[in-house]
C-alpha cells in the first residue's frame, strides 16, 4: 500500500496536475456598476472534443474517516474537472500525472484550506472526492459522458 502525507495545497506544488482555484491574491476588476469584483479566469475548462458539452453540477459529499484509505485512482481523458467548495469545506486531493500507467513515486497528496478549489487537467489521475470534517457542497465543472472515465486499482493510505 502506498502511504502519503497530505501537504499544504499551493499553486506551485499542484501545477503539474492542474490549477488551484483561489481568488485571494489574484487580480480583479469591477463589474456591475462597481458592486462586484471579478476575479477572471482562475482556471481553464479544457474539453478535448465537442461531442459532449461542459457541465456545471453541485456535488454533496460525506466526510471521510482518517487516515483516508483509497482503492483506486480515476481520470477523465477528455476534459478537465474543477471542484470549488461552496461553504469553506476542506478536502484531500490525491493526484498523479497523466499517462496510461500510474507511477507510485509520482503520486502526491494535498489538503486544501477550505477556500481553495482545484481544476484537474484532462487525463490527470485523481482520487474520488474526499471531504474532511463535515458534509460538503461543491460546484463542479467538467465534461460529461460515459466515455470520459478510466479507473485503476491502487491501494493508498493518506494521513493529514
Amino acid at each position: 500500500m502506498l502511504e502519503l502525507e497530505a501537504a499544504k495545497l499551493t499553486a506551485e506544488a499542484f501545477a503539474a496536475f492542474g490549477e488551484v482555484i483561489d481568488s485571494r491574491g489574484s487580480e480583479s476588476f469591477p463589474i456591475n456598476n462597481g458592486r462586484t469584483r471579478r476575479h477572471h479566469a482562475l482556471a481553464k475548462v479544457d474539453i478535448r472534443d465537442a461531442s459532449t458539452p461542459p457541465l456545471i453540477s453541485v456535488f454533496v459529499s460525506q466526510p471521510v474517516p482518517l487516515p483516508l484509505e483509497l482503492e483506486l485512482l480515476e481520470r477523465h481523458p477528455l476534459g478537465s474537472q474543477a471542484f470549488m467548495p461552496l461553504h469553506e469545506e476542506r478536502f484531500i486531493v490525491v493526484v498523479a500525472p497523466p499517462g496510461d500507467a500510474i507511477d507510485p513515486s509520482e503520486v502526491r497528496a494535498f489538503v486544501t484550506d477550505g477556500r481553495q478549489g482545484v481544476n484537474y487537467r484532462a487525463g490527470t489521475w485523481h482520487a474520488i472526492h474526499s471531504v474532511l470534517e463535515r458534509e460538503g457542497e461543491f460546484l463542479v465543472v467538467d465534461r460529461g459522458g460515459a466515455d470520459n472515465l478510466d479507473e485503476r486499482p491502487m491501494a493508498i493510505r493518506v494521513v493529514v
